[in-house]
């Protein structure tokens, strides 16, 4: 289990978040991985999926982008999101904890989910010091982060079945970043959106399952 401390931001102040280590004593030369939230805010799923790394031997950082505030109301998640400054999330509080992890260890990567998915594309474009990045169904929009910036290892794992992050958008984002010369490594499930959230109505044991093997084949090829 981890717990909550505080890292620095690039622009010297502090940011929250939830660091679970890669076993007591042995976070020293481990990759790292920052977790981002999904709307909901940094709750005990979002802190479970870094537990899970540290148990797959990574330190695992996820930064509380709503300093504290969480929520089950969609409507109430919805008006967070729509309240976050996107930039300082990217630049500030997911690149400070990027920085923090690079500190103690390895190599870092980025990942997260729904709104977490479209932060870490928009990371991915902006941040320095990432090696990899991970979404899973979030894209960003261009004017936030334009994917011919992204120049790390991308593997995304999208739902079929999603009015959010839709196919099309989907298929967008794949063929801007091949244009920019990259070669993402994008995966499609029949599968609602929210499908690897064990909370979520729309979880799809199969599909979760198949996206954490990936992923966690593909961090360890490039962290």
């Amino acid at each position: 289990m981890g717990s909550m401390i505080d890292f620095k931001r690039p622009d010297g102040s502090t940011c929250k978040g939830y660091f679970a280590e890669a076993g007591p004593g042995k976070s020293g030369g481990k990759p790292g991985i920052v977790v981002i939230q999904e709307w909901w805010g940094l709750n005990d799923q979002i802190c479970g999926v870094a537990d899970r790394f540290a148990r797959a031997g990574y330190n695992a950082l996820a930064p509380d982008l709503y300093k504290g505030r969480v929520t089950q109301k969609s409507d109430e998640a919805n008006h967070m999101m729509s309240g976050l400054d996107f930039v300082g999330a990217s630049d500030q509080d997911i690149a400070g904890a990027v920085k923090h992890l690079a500190g103690i260890g390895g190599k870092v990567g980025v990942m997260g989910f729904c709104m977490g998915g479209a932060l870490t594309i928009a990371a991915c474009a902006r941040v320095p010091g990432i090696a990899a990045g991970v979404p899973f169904y979030g894209v960003p929009p261009g004017q936030l982060a334009d994917p011919a910036r992204i120049k790390v290892p991308i593997q995304g794992h999208f739902a079929n079945t999603d009015d959010w992050c839709t196919p099309a958008v989907v298929d967008a984002f794949e063929k801007a970043m091949i244009a920019g010369g990259q070669k993402p490594e994008i995966y499609r499930y029949d599968a609602a959106h929210a499908f690897a959230s064990e909370r979520s109505e729309a979880y799809h044991v199969k599909s979760a399952n198949a996206a954490w093997e990936r992923m966690l084949a593909f961090l360890g090829k490039h962290l």
